[in-house]
C-alpha cells in the first residue's frame, strides 16, 4: 500500500481492488496484549495511528450469521473493550477512540440470525433456548447501542448483503458506512416473522414508526445508497473501498471526537433505547417464532439452504483470494 505523507497524517490512497485487510499503513496496526488469546469467529485488529479497534465477522464454516459461537466472541469483545480503555489510559497511551464492526467474507456483512438453529428449536417447542438466543444477541446490541460505557464512537461497515439480524447489528452502531451497492433489509416476513432484535428500536427513531412498519412489514431489500438518501447510512462509499473510506472519515473526525461522542451521548439521552425496550420486543419475537406454521418452517429452511449457497460461494473466494 503507497502512503501519502502529509502534515496531519498518513493518508492511504484508494485501493485499485478489494484485497484483504490491510489496505493501508501496515505499520501502524500493533496487537494488544489483551486480545493476544484470540476469537475463533472474529479477526481483531487495532490500528494505533487511527486508534481504532478492527472487528471483523469471520464465522467458523463460513456461517456469516449470528451463530451462538459468534455470539459468545462478540461478547467478550464487547467486555474486554472498557478494560482495553482503562488500562491504555493509565499507562498514559492513547485510548481507542473507534470501534469498527465489519465483515471478512467478500459481499457479506452478516445475514442475520440462525435461521438452522431457529427451525430446530421452533420445531422441538424449545422456548428456553429460543429466549436464551434471543436475549444473548439483545444484549450484544445494547451494549454496542451504549458505546461499550466507554467514549468511542461505534461503526458498522456494511460492505455487501446485511440482511436481517445483519442490519440491526449496524443499526446499533453511531455511525453506518456502506458500499454502495451493498443489499441492505429486513426479509423476516417471508416466512411470517418479524426482525425481533432491535430494527423496529432503531429504525423508529432515525426515521419514524410509520416508515419502520413500512420497511419491516414489506421485507424489502434496499441498496446501501436507498437508505443513505432515507438518511438511514450515515456515509456511502464506492465499491470496494469500504475500509479506505472508513480510514478517511476517522483521519477527517479525530479532531472533532470530543464533540461526537458528546452528540451520540445526547442522541441516547434525547431518544433512549433502554435494555428493558430490547428485551422486551424480543420476548414479543420469541412468542411470534413458535407460533409459526409448518408451511412457515419451510420457507424458513429454503431460505437457510440459499443462505448457505450464498455463503459458500462468499467462502470459496475468500480462500481464492487467501492463496494469492
Amino acid at each position: 500500500m503507497t502512503l501519502i505523507q502529509s502534515k496531519d497524517s498518513y493518508i492511504p490512497q484508494a485501493p485499485a481492488s478489494s484485497s484483504a485487510w490491510p489496505h493501508f499503513a501496515p505499520a501502524d496496526v500493533g496487537p494488544s496484549e489483551l486480545l493476544a488469546t484470540g476469537f475463533e469467529t472474529l479477526d481483531v485488529v487495532i490500528d494505533t495511528k487511527r486508534r481504532t479497534l478492527w472487528n471483523f465477522m469471520r464465522p467458523r464454516d463460513g456461517f456469516v450469521c449470528f451463530t451462538p459461537q459468534l455470539l459468545r466472541d462478540m461478547k467478550s469483545l464487547h467486555q474486554m473493550i472498557p478494560n482495553l480503555h482503562e488500562m491504555t489510559r493509565r499507562g498514559g497511551g492513547d485510548p481507542v477512540q473507534y470501534v469498527v464492526t465489519a465483515s471478512r467474507i467478500p459481499g457479506i456483512y452478516n445475514l442475520g440470525g440462525d435461521l438452522t438453529l431457529f427451525a430446530e428449536k421452533i420445531r422441538s417447542g424449545n422456548r428456553l433456548a429460543m429466549q436464551s438466543y434471543a436475549h444473548a444477541c439483545t444484549d450484544l446490541i445494547y451494549s454496542n447501542s451504549t458505546s461499550f460505557g466507554v467514549p468511542v464512537v461505534t461503526i458498522g461497515l456494511i460492505q455487501g448483503d446485511a440482511l436481517g439480524g445483519g442490519f440491526e447489528c449496524a443499526l446499533a452502531h453511531d455511525v453506518i458506512i456502506a458500499e454502495r451497492s451493498a443489499k441492505i433489509g429486513l426479509p423476516e416476513i417471508l416466512f411470517n416473522l418479524f426482525p425481533g432484535m432491535g430494527a423496529y428500536s432503531f429504525l423508529s427513531r432515525r426515521l419514524d414508526c410509520v416508515r419502520a412498519e413500512k420497511m419491516i412489514l414489506s421485507g424489502r431489500i434496499y441498496t446501501a445508497e436507498e437508505l443513505f438518501e432515507m438518511g438511514v447510512v450515515d456515509v456511502l462509499a464506492e465499491d470496494g473501498e469500504g475500509e479506505y473510506a472508513t480510514a478517511r472519515y476517522i483521519e477527517s473526525n479525530a479532531r472533532k471526537h470530543n464533540a461526537h461522542t458528546a452528540v451520540y451521548q445526547a442522541r441516547r439521552r434525547v431518544k433512549p433505547i433502554s435494555e428493558q425496550e430490547l428485551r422486551d420486543v424480543v420476548d414479543i419475537w420469541v412468542e411470534a417464532a413458535l407460533n409459526l406454521t409448518a408451511a412457515d418452517l419451510r420457507k424458513m429452511d429454503r431460505l437457510a439452504a440459499a443462505q448457505k449457497k450464498r455463503v459458500a460461494n462468499a467462502s470459496g473466494a475468500l480462500s481464492q483470494m487467501a492463496a494469492e
